[in-house]
């Protein structure tokens, strides 16, 4: 048996200001740096044996803070990293609509057939992540360790939804806050979902459980 932690990074002032990330490079702000420590504290598990994180510094933050309490080390994913927004990057909300109306609207409403412009589409984002993960549910099932992914809300919601058997349409019906917390369980391969986007340990310092994508 393997042990899943899904936590998405902690806040950012692109999230703050509703900018869409992908893959830029954005710090967390001094409430993410909070968040992380407050994750690290009220960890929902009483071990964690590995840690995997994104590559981008946001997520390998976060990581690096929680896998400090339990004396670990970061390795650094690629396969993790958020999805390509493209020239959609720094953008908000209203400037992507300005813009690409037609394109925002699929988005929005139909993730699965979607093009970003210069940027990935949800299909190439679950393959390249869903790959990495098998190979890591593979590397530690006969261990019987509980192993921590640290990454972003789009390419959680892309895996989430395919342990979870659920087209690609529906990817917005997972909500993931900052540094939410998803647990799977994996027997023999076989996927059972213990718990989707917990903010507890936020709610336990009385910081805000929500956030943006």
């Amino acid at each position: 048996m393997t042990k899943i932690v899904f936590i998405r990074h902690g806040q950012t002032e692109w999230n703050k200001s509703g900018k869409y990330q992908g893959q830029s490079d954005v710090a967390l702000s001094e409430e993410g740096i909070e968040q992380a420590r407050c994750l690290a504290k009220h960890f929902p598990l009483d071990r964690l044996d590995c840690v995997y994180s994104s590559d981008l510094q946001r997520s390998m933050a976060t990581a690096e803070t929680v896998a400090g309490r339990f004396g670990l080390k970061v390795h650094k994913e690629e396969a993790f990293r958020e999805i390509s927004f493209g020239d959609w990057e720094g953008l908000t909300y209203q400037e992507i609509v300005s813009g690409w109306p037609e394109a925002m609207t699929n988005f929005l409403t139909h993730p699965d057939l979607m093009e970003i412009p210069h940027g990935e589409t949800f299909a190439q984002v679950q393959k390249r992540a869903m790959k990495r993960l098998w190979e890591i549910v593979a590397e530690h099932e006969d261990k019987d360790q509980v192993v921590g992914i640290f990454a972003h809300g789009a390419v959680l919601r892309a895996m989430l939804t395919a342990i979870m058997q659920m087209p690609l349409s529906k990817v917005w019906t997972l909500s993931q806050y900052n540094t939410a917390v998803s647990i799977v369980r994996f027997d023999q391969g076989y996927p059972t979902v213990e718990l989707i986007n917990s903010t507890a340990h936020l709610v336990m310092e009385g910081l805000s459980g929500k956030g943006k994508i």
